[in-house]
């Protein structure tokens, strides 16, 4: 199907247009840009000057099929990305059973295709079972599909195993993720390591649980000469040590989440388990760190680790209910509100820390940009727009988020993936 985008403000991670132009799509692939397009596609979208940024890629999303389907499906996550303006997402391993073969991978990308909506790319497992003790066949999953691989949910925390997990990922062209956080330091750490653990008598998860996986996996990576991939940052030193390793000609790369650069640990002075993540909140140090991160380009991109749970799940308690934020529906709004608002970022700049960055990560050629040529994956948003977030208008089905009834600033308005409007609230 054929279909025209007309009055769109072009916004790409090199710029943006000065004027309203039309985006013609035919066969998923945008085939023209330009003034006033002859309106003869199937469908017309009018966008009425509102901003179109390439489609959003979050390359760290939890969708919990198989195995957990009460918390999510495939197809509810996928709607949950389409209206967060997400046209590509990563699928985590971390599922019963995990995505540690062609079978079970095979399974996740014939359902996405069934349900139609967004790209949806599964992780493979690092280990077998995710047990840290075997690896996967690598070349097998990369076979099925897999771009990367993590043990997310724990770290590769062999040092020998993940050494020969970078070296032989190298060799089958994947990418590996890592969860950073050494599982004998957190111990049983519910929140950040610091004040308000020792004033809510918590047990405290510090800080050099993450900064010890940070530090090995680039010491690995510089050894190799391999990439890395460090998930969900979320402290100053991991910063630190990221900006260094970089400037060292390290081909490492990293993520952090709407969440940690939006809330500090005071989130959870109340024991609101909706607030309670992995890694955990922290400082406000940290958070000021993380924006700084984000705007010199030392943290590559923003990625949501969107992990729904169940209403049932959370109010176990605070300690004994799961980390987690369903994240997929509020990320584009938390940035603009925490980053373009406050002049951390431009929309020029979050573009690329949203879609063209992520698309460079795992490889991607033809995604990323509004360009002639691409992929016609795009997202329209008003960046201007104010919007309460409201626990019944989510439709993803995990409602586990702690900005309930925050206003923010920054909504998206439709999402189109390989020319397909998947997502549409005022576009007409």
């Amino acid at each position: 199907m054929s279909l025209l985008i007309k009055n769109a403000i072009i916004v790409n991670a090199d710029g943006e247009a000065k004027a309203p132009q039309d985006i013609l799509i035919e066969k998923g692939v945008i085939v023209k840009i330009g003034a006033k397009i002859s309106p003869d596609a199937k469908k017309v979208l009018d966008v009425k000057g509102r901003t179109v940024l390439p489609g959003l890629i979050d390359l760290h999303t939890h969708l919990r099929e198989p195995g957990f389907e009460e918390k999510e499906t495939i197809a509810t996550g996928a709607r949950a990305a389409a209206k967060g303006g997400f046209t590509s997402v990563f699928c985590m391993p971390n599922t019963r059973p995990p995505l540690d073969s062609a079978k079970v991978i095979e399974a996740v990308v014939a359902e996405a295709r069934r349900v139609g909506l967004v790209n949806v790319f599964p992780v493979g497992a690092v280990t077998k079972e995710q047990r840290g003790s075997e690896m996967v066949d690598m070349f097998e999953l990369k076979g099925c599909g897999c771009l990367a691989l993590s043990d997310d949910g724990t770290a590769v925390e062999n040092s020998q195993i993940m050494l020969q997990a970078l070296k032989y990922a190298q060799m089958a062209g994947l990418l590996v993720m890592d969860h950073c956080q050494d599982r004998l330091l957190s111990g049983k750490g519910v929140m950040n390591e610091g004040f308000y653990s020792t004033v809510l008598g918590m047990r405290g998860d510090p800080a050099p649980a993450e900064t010890v996986i940070v530090a090995r996996d680039i010491e690995l990576a510089r050894y190799l000469k391999t990439r890395v991939h460090l998930q969900h940052i979320s402290l100053e030193r991991s910063c630190e040590l990221i900006r260094f390793a970089k400037s060292q000609g390290v081909a490492v790369t990293a993520e952090c989440t709407p969440h940690h650069f939006s809330l500090t640990e005071e989130a959870v002075r109340d024991f609101n388990a909706d607030a309670k993540v992995n890694p955990p909140l922290r400082r406000q140090e940290d958070v000021d760190a993380l924006k700084a991160a984000l705007a010199d380009g030392t943290i590559d991109c923003i990625a949501t680790d969107h992990a729904p749970h169940t209403q049932e799940d959370k109010e176990l308690g605070f300690d004994a209910a799961p980390p987690g934020i369903s994240g997929l529906e509020t990320a584009f709004g938390l940035a603009v509100t925490g980053l373009l608002q406050q002049k951390v970022l431009t929309l020029v700049q979050l573009a690329a820390r949203m879609s063209a960055e992520p698309a460079r990560i795992v490889g991607f050629k033809k995604k990323g940009w509004v360009r002639e040529g691409f992929d016609a994956d795009v997202t329209v948003v008003d960046a201007e727009e104010s919007w309460e977030v409201r626990r019944e208008d989510f439709v993803s089905k995990g409602r586990n988020s702690p900005f309930f009834g925050r206003s923010l600033k920054g909504r998206v308005q439709a999402t189109v993936c390989g020319g397909k409007v998947v997502f549409e609230r005022e576009c007409q």
